[in-house]
């Protein structure tokens, strides 16, 4: 099978020059987002997500390869390589099944089976499975031994043998992996030593739980491995043992009576002792793994929804990070967010100096010009929200609650000490939340994913998946909104297409030694960024004011003389044709058409051309809380409070209603009827109405519903 052949069977849609040229552009190194944006004529319009996929099952293709190739080794040393068990691994192209054609070659621990057979009760066994035996003491007293002195002992290692010979059977593995897949119930049992534990009661449903395992949800699946993880519970994977046994009877035996009785019991044997164990643990790490697949996406499209929040621009920014006792401290941001000032304010108990306070807060918006508040949703929020709503300012000032999960996670990294070496981690977390309104995706870049705080399970996930995905998701936002070369911080630049860690380092020292870039083509002075760099990087970077309006666009500096000759063939500059809908609905692409530029590049292009820059993001949006609602002890069943979406899961979203603990919205509350994915009907920051159904004090837990 070709590599072509496999991804195809995969995703049956994909056409076979669409992934040759897809693997094509790949192996010349080129991005992702460079050959989604601007190769579409050559991949016939796949998106990132898809040609993501196409790499990543040319890369398990590979891999199926190499282990191919090891297995082939390893039992050719071994001198057991036969033609027919050669072409069978050649032909395999599944590991599990692969690694059952292995299985029997396998290194591992010594077993009963090799144990018996080193005392010569091999051809014993033989005899038996051949079935053609009637009388199974005589036929076992030829093979008494000073280390076999019973036929009871001949017939127990014979049996050990034929067991491992039916656990390594490919038929009977391949079968009972399809019934643990289908049928299989997952089981869990409290460990009652540890019943009584305060840890183990937020695990209480599953103390004595079972249910087909095929349809428990993957946040039930991840609950109940992080239960016994803990050693709360014991889990179990079973399917119908008599049924199991019963299938490979009939495999298996071809005769009656003593030998039949005989098999059977080995069957049972095996069964229990060697394949429902392997079995059952594969399976719930399959389980596992379609889990955590599940968790990642959630987890992903939840980043990708807080990457491309509502960015407010480049304003003049003043933002607080409330508390009591320490103060709500406060900074001054201009409209690049640089830091132009910082202080400390005291409005709140115990000190509650509310005329300082309110003197200094004046003091700053019409010193340093303030255009908006942001104000970080933690600890003193509301009060501070209140505060501030409070104050008499000379002209209106728009005032946002700032999400600012993750902030602390900056302020103390390195990136936040190389910005800002000479100012605290509180400093820091307040520049981070007025960051976060101007621009939340050249903010949130700079943290790991994990730390913001959106997702489920995602510390019980396979981690190395969880940071591939979420570094794509990264890496799509960036490129999607572009970059402003010349305002760009080292961590933005970082995910731009064909740039990398070092490259944007060297950028942004370039800047800071040579002044701002006034047109793209200078990137190629900013040392080891190469041509081949250039040419993935450069469109996803944008300069404002710089000497060729299209460099600040996602016009590809190689379309460039279309532009000019397209612009040229109106009579016009092609400074008049950028935003000019009249002149561009005028030109006719299949004149441009070249064995290098299709039709869709060319669509692209007058698209971009009508609105260059465009943002894809919305604009901020104010929102306030109820004002009645500012504790736990505020919410009563009854009451409809305005929220956001603060997270997604697999079984509902949690709300902000403007308290410490966010209410939960369970996914048969969404609205009438079934709903598959929550994403379907809310979004991260959404801004939504709800009903409070349920208080639980003890729990300290607030249940929701949606109201259309």
């Amino acid at each position: 099978m070709t590599n072509i052949q496999y991804i195809q069977n995969q995703n049956n849609t994909f056409q076979k020059n669409q992934i040759e040229n897809t693997l094509l552009l790949l192996s010349e190194g080129c991005t992702i987002p460079f050959i989604a944006r601007y190769r579409k004529d050559k991949t016939q319009n796949l998106d990132e997500i898809a040609i993501e996929q196409i790499s990543k099952w040319q890369t398990e293709y590979e891999n199926i390869l190499k282990r191919k190739e090891t297995i082939l080794a390893a039992i050719e040393e071994q001198g057991k390589l036969s033609d027919d068990l050669k072409q069978k691994i050649e032909s395999c192209f599944v590991l599990n099944e692969l690694e059952d054609l292995y299985l029997p070659y396998k290194k591992r621990k010594k077993t009963r089976a090799d144990i018996a057979k080193e005392k010569g009760l091999e051809p014993l066994a033989k005899i038996i499975m051949s079935q053609k035996v009637n009388d199974l003491e005589f036929t076992a007293s030829k093979y008494i031994s000073k280390e076999i002195p019973t036929e009871k002992e001949a017939l127990q290692g014979a049996s050990d043998i034929i067991a491992e010979w039916i656990s390594e059977n490919i038929f009977i593995r391949k079968t009972l992996r399809r019934m643990f897949q289908r049928n299989a119930n997952i089981t869990s049992q409290v460990v009652k030593t540890k019943s009584e534990e305060e840890e183990a009661q937020k695990f209480s449903m599953y103390f004595d739980w079972e249910e087909n395992l095929l349809k428990t949800p993957s946040h039930r699946i991840l609950a109940m491995l992080r239960a016994e993880s803990e050693g709360f519970v014991r889990l179990k994977i079973e399917i119908d043992s008599q049924e199991a046994i019963d299938f490979i009877g009939k495999t298996i035996i071809k005769t009656k009576g003593e030998v039949a009785d005989f098999l059977y019991d080995t069957i049972a044997d095996s069964y229990k002792r060697l394949l429902a164990p392997s079995i059952s643990n594969e399976t719930l790490q399959e389980a596992k793994e379609l889990a955590d697949n599940k968790a990642i996406q959630i987890f992903a499209e939840n980043l990708k929804q807080l990457l491309l929040a509502a960015p407010l621009g480049e304003k003049r920014i003043l933002a607080i990070d409330p508390g009591f006792k320490t103060g709500c401290k406060v900074v001054c941001l201009d409209e690049k967010g640089d830091l132009l000032y910082n202080e400390t304010i005291f409005p709140h108990p115990p000190q509650k100096d509310i005329a300082m306070a309110t003197k200094k807060i004046k003091s700053m918006v019409n010193s340093y010009k303030i255009e908006a508040i942001a104000i970080g949703n933690g600890t003193a929020s509301r009060e501070t929200e209140l505060f501030i709503k409070n104050i008499a300012f000379s002209s209106p000032l728009q005032v946002f609650v700032v999400n600012e999960a993750g902030a602390s996670v900056y302020s103390a990294s390195k990136i936040a000490r190389e910005e800002f070496p000479n100012y605290d981690v509180t400093v820091r977390g307040a520049v981070s939340i007025g960051r976060r309104l101007s621009d939340p995706l050249a903010e949130l870049v700079k943290i790991d994913p994990k730390a913001i705080g959106v997702g489920q399970y995602q510390h019980d996930v396979n981690q190395t998946k969880l940071k591939e995905n979420l570094d794509s998701v990264v890496i799509r936002c960036v490129n999607s909104v572009g970059v402003n070369l010349n305002t760009a911080g080292k961590s933005l630049l970082s995910y731009v297409s064909g740039i990398g860690e070092k490259t944007a380092e060297n950028i942004v020292k370039y800047r800071s030694e040579k002044g701002a870039f006034t047109e793209r083509e200078e990137l190629l002075n900013v040392p080891r960024l190469g041509s081949k760099a250039y040419q993935q990087a450069v469109a996803f970077l944008r300069i404002h004011e710089g000497k060729n309006p299209l460099d600040n666009s996602a016009v590809h500096p190689e379309a460039y003389p279309i532009v000019e000759k397209m612009a040229s063939n109106l009579g016009i500059s092609p400074e008049k044709l950028i935003g000019n809908k009249e002149a561009i609905n005028k030109i006719n692409i299949n004149k441009y058409i070249n064995d290098n530029v299709g039709v869709i590049y060319l669509k692209d292009v007058l698209k971009e051309l009508e609105k260059p820059g465009l943002d894809p993001r919305k604009s901020a949006k104010i929102f306030e809380f109820d004002p009645n609602v500012k504790t736990f002890d505020d919410v009563k069943i009854g009451m409809i409070l305005p929220g956001i979406v603060n997270n997604i899961t697999a079984f509902g979203c949690f709300v902000d209603i403007g308290i410490k603990e966010s209410g939960l919205i369970h996914i048969s509350q969404l609205k009438d009827g079934y709903v598959a994915d929550v994403n379907d009907v809310v979004k991260m920051h959404q801004h939504i109405t709800v009903k409070v159904i349920d208080v639980d004090n003890q729990r300290r837990r607030i249940g929701l519903s949606l109201v259309s």
